[in-house]
């Protein structure tokens, strides 16, 4: 299960980065950097609950 738990996070991170990058190349640079800070939130949260 935490193997599943994984994978979908990286899943996850890895399809919101591809969607930041595209939004910062549509010069919507507000947009793209709340994105990141997303993919940030979505690294660093799951270790206060999975880990």
């Amino acid at each position: 299960m935490r193997i599943l738990s994984i994978v979908v996070l990286f899943v996850i991170i890895f399809y919101s980065l591809g969607f930041g990058i595209t939004l910062w190349k549509d010069k919507q640079r507000l947009g793209a950097i709340a994105v990141f800070f997303l993919c940030l939130a979505i690294v660093v949260l799951p270790f206060f609950s999975i880990f």
